[in-house]
């Protein structure tokens, strides 16, 4: 039987999968290390692994007998994938299930910043005195309803979003390479980037990331939207310059912002960490149990058909 070696903590209903396959599961309680990743793919065909696992070119150059790397997440630059593709190596992920799950985390960060949730919430825990009763003027936010939610990047995540915020009567416009026939199932209006910024009053991330949109969110940019607009990033960190972001929110620039993605993950800025007009999540975008297992099945099922000998479902190249 070909070795299967797991690089990480997954969900009970995936570890048992794969148990059944007789695969190796790294023991240890911290994120694997490079070292102990080369020495677990000691003759193993193939390795499972979440996004937290860097699989360099130099893991993949001594893992000599390895066929597959089967990310379990949506996103796959952990993976030195050209390396992967030179040595013959398949790399695949476990796209789609994420939209649902990533979607309704989104919402909930606009609602959170907006209505400011999380600070109403710390406010009677640690200053209840503060709470006097009802006052006209007391904690007062913003409504969602009426509002102009600019989406960048209206794939299969931004679509999801914009359908739940009609709900709310929220108006869409989106930007990207080129306008979309199935964003009129939402009504939102096709309209260049730069206007999106400049008009809209929430601006939500959902772009596939590239290099091209690192610090797309910088100084200058973040200077063009409205003072009184919101920034929510639940795609990929660097896409904001966080010192910029940190910035403008001490200045207030713009009214906050809330993140579930950060530029130096999993590191974080302890500037953040102290404003109060930024609401901040520990990356959970798709961290229901319900999605996660739909990841693990995915990559399992990815898995089983290369070591088959046949393709994969869901190749990145």
């Amino acid at each position: 039987m070909k070795k299967i070696f797991v690089a990480g903590k997954l969900l009970p209903k995936t570890e048992k999968r794969l148990q059944d396959l007789g695969a190796v599961f790294y023991q240890g309680t911290e994120p694997i290390t490079e070292a102990a990743l080369i020495e677990g793919l000691q003759d193993a065909h193939a390795l499972i692994c979440p996004l937290s696992t860097p699989v360099t070119k130099q893991v993949i150059e001594k893992a000599t007998q390895l066929e597959i790397v089967a990310n379990v997440g949506a996103g796959f630059d952990n993976i030195d994938v050209q390396e992967a593709k030179a040595r013959g190596v398949a790399v695949t992920n476990t796209p789609d299930v994420s939209t649902e799950a990533t979607a309704e985390l989104t919402l909930g960060l606009i609602l959170s910043i907006m209505r400011r949730i999380p600070e109403g919430d710390q406010l009677l825990r640690e200053s209840p005195e503060e709470f006097t009763g009802w006052a006209p003027t007391f904690f007062l936010g913003r409504e969602l309803y009426g509002k102009t939610l600019g989406i960048i990047g209206l794939g299969r995540i931004g679509l999801a979003v914009a359908k739940r915020a009609t709900a709310f009567g929220m108006k869409i416009l989106y930007s990207g390479h080129q306008p979309k026939p199935e964003a009129d199932t939402v009504g939102a209006t096709f309209v260049t980037q730069e206007e999106l910024i400049q008009t809209s009053d929430v601006i939500s991330i959902h772009a596939a990331y590239s290099a091209e949109l690192k610090h797309l969110f910088d100084r200058t940019t973040i200077a063009q939207m409205k003072p009184t607009a919101f920034l929510i990033n639940a795609a990929r960190g660097p896409v904001i310059n966080e010192v910029d972001l940190v910035d403008a929110l001490e200045k207030h620039i713009i009214s906050g912002a809330a993140l579930d993605v950060f530029e130096f993950e999993p590191k974080l800025s302890a500037k953040l960490r102290e404003l109060q007009n930024v609401v901040l999540t520990p990356h959970i975008g798709n961290a229901t149990v319900e999605t996660r297992e739909k990841m693990g099945e995915i990559a399992v099922l990815n898995i089983e058909a290369v070591l088959r000998g046949e393709a994969p479902l869901h190749s990145v190249y």
